[in-house]
């Protein structure tokens, strides 16, 4: 007869640590209700826009026009001129912390709400 090494405090334990990390999820991802889209060219702020009011702005890049589209609370890049359209595969951004990036023509749009969503990228 082998002894066992989980004994059940253990597994209490354990139980216990899974439903900590599962309830600190949503407050650690919480960025409220998103209000405006960050645009990004080379780096600096091009503009921002209000997500209340539907709109289309034209980006110049290195490549040419990057169109970034606004409706419905929501925005996404119409077009860009990149080889490979990740950005534009990325579809409509329409909650706070998330973020299309068309690296070739160094165009983002970042979605934001009331508080700075945290990711991966930003811890």
């Amino acid at each position: 007869m082998r002894p066992t090494s989980v004994k059940p405090g253990d597994c209490l334990v354990a139980a216990l640590g899974l439903g900590v990390c599962a309830a600190s999820f949503p407050l650690a991802w919480q960025a409220g209700i998103a209000d405006k889209a960050v645009i990004r060219r080379g780096g600096e702020l091009f503009t921002e826009i209000d997500l209340s009011r539907n709109g289309r702005i034209d980006v110049p890049g290195p490549l040419g026009i990057t169109t970034v589209v606004v409706d419905q609370r929501r925005a996404r890049v119409a077009a860009d001129p990149g080889p490979r359209q990740y950005c534009v595969r990325q579809g409509w951004l329409a909650r706070a912390g998330e973020i299309a990036v068309c690296a070739p023509n160094q165009v983002s749009v970042e979605i934001r709400g009331s508080r700075r969503a945290y990711d991966s990228m930003s811890y």
